[in-house]
């Protein structure tokens, strides 16, 4: 089964978590990188998830999109959030 796993960066803090359909968000697998100035690279983001038991679909490319922090203000902070398909390793969630 095919999950979502997207990372953000609130605060200085990039995290990566796997949403979980029907699974309440307190109980998604997640990384945080701790607090760093750069986007965690490829092969950080992959060792995250293969710690959390998920793997890159094969084929699959991260996609990133930008939202304002405020809706419908444009000078509100941008954010970034990225996302690709993942599967879990151990045939689970």
């Amino acid at each position: 089964m095919d999950h979502t796993a997207q990372i953000s960066n609130r605060g200085g803090r990039w995290r990566l978590y796997v949403a979980l359909m029907g699974v309440p968000v307190s109980q998604w697998p997640e990384h945080d990188f701790g607090p760093t100035a750069t986007v965690p690279t490829l092969a950080e983001r992959s060792r995250a998830l293969t710690t959390l038991g998920y793997a890159f679909t094969e084929g699959a490319e991260w996609e990133w999109t930008e939202y304002s922090e405020t809706l419908d203000d444009d000078a509100s902070p941008v954010r970034l959030l990225a996302s690709i398909q993942v599967w879990s390793r151990d045939g689970g969630r």
